[in-house]
């Protein structure tokens, strides 16, 4: 099918759309190079970025003092894009705000496709991925797994938690242990945890302390409700949960680090049904499966698909019970995933 032609008008308004863009880049540009050149900026500092908004970000003074001031700032040409969490090297301005000049090393960073395919960092320099499951809704294993391959693929330890333990009950109580069971006998740390119960609640508080933290999880699973416990006075919008489709509706819209009051940062993502898996390769995603590591390459055909094929050392690993039916199944499904958007 040939490709629609563009009126004049059309491709007028195009245009115009682009300069006022560039023109609006270039402004900011221009004001953080000039802030440069005043005498009113005070010596570089390291920071740290606890949000972004829009041709700003918030920056923190990385120091050993108690009292930490949070200062909007310009950013210089060229940083590339900064995320929640970044570690900065930043002048203040005598009289108000200050410019970011340098980016730091990142020990990692958690991306997700935008909606146009392509990777967006979201948050940076994360010690773990908390991943959030719940009595109700039901915790799946193939989106915990989805979960687990991105965070691996990241190169961030993931963390279960299951949340909202008090719906427990003999309905639900030998399904979700069997579940869990097959994530900590592959050596995954699971907590357990009731914004109810207050034992739970120390058990988390210990473990977030001295670590910078990202909860990641299904809609309703309780995210909104833990950071409200974890952060009091922050008051985030907890999403309703319909109880009809046992499904919540996503509250957050910008990433931004916060610092607990008993010890730790917690940076609350957006709302994120599910990573999007299919930019990966099915090498990456062989790779986010621990317990096949191990068996990679050792099939009998290079271009092994893991299904029916002879010599196939997944398939051996799983008939010899060092593979679970529950994982391979999510593999078969997440690898269909992204053969279908290839």
């Amino acid at each position: 099918m040939s490709k629609r032609k563009l009126t004049k008008q059309q491709t007028w308004r195009i245009e115009k759309i682009h300069a006022e863009r560039s023109k609006r880049v270039n402004k900011r540009n221009t004001k953080a190079e000039e802030a440069l050149l005043s005498s009113d900026l005070g010596p570089e500092t390291e920071g740290l970025i606890l949000s972004h908004f829009g041709t700003q970000v918030e920056v923190e003074s990385i120091s050993e003092s108690d009292v930490k001031i949070a200062t909007r700032c310009n950013l210089r040409a060229n940083l590339g894009q900064l995320v929640t969490g970044d570690k900065v090297v930043w002048r203040a301005n005598q009289q108000e705000g200050g410019v970011v000049v340098a980016r730091l090393d990142r020990d990692n960073d958690l991306c997700r496709p935008d909606m146009h395919g392509r990777l967006k960092p979201i948050a940076a320099n994360i010690d773990h991925i908390i991943v959030v499951v719940a009595a109700e809704p039901l915790a799946h294993a193939n989106l915990i797994d989805r979960y687990l391959v991105a965070a691996e693929t990241a190169g961030i330890p993931p963390v279960i938690l299951l949340n909202k333990i008090d719906l427990i009950d003999e309905s639900n109580k030998d399904s979700l242990n069997n579940l869990l069971s097959t994530y900590e006998n592959l050596g995954y740390q699971v907590l357990r945890t009731s914004t109810k119960q207050k034992d739970s609640m120390d058990e988390l508080y210990g473990f977030l302390g001295d670590k910078t933290s990202v909860f990641v999880g299904q809609s309703g699973v309780g995210k909104s409700s833990l950071v409200n416990t974890l952060l009091p006075g922050v008051d985030l919008s907890v999403g309703e949960l319909s109880q009809k489709r046992k499904k919540g509706t996503h509250t957050t819209t910008t990433a931004r680090l916060f610092h607990m009051p008993k010890g730790g940062d917690l940076i609350d993502s957006p709302g994120i049904r599910e990573f999007g898996l299919w930019h990966i390769s099915i090498e990456e995603l062989l790779e986010g499966f621990i317990e096949f590591r191990e068996h990679i390459g050792y099939c009998r055909f290079r271009d092994c698909a893991h299904k029916e094929e002879p010599g196939c050392a997944l398939q051996q690993a799983r008939e010899e019970n060092k593979i679970s039916d529950i994982r391979y199944q999510s593999f078969l499904r997440i690898k269909n995933s992204i053969l279908e958007n290839l």
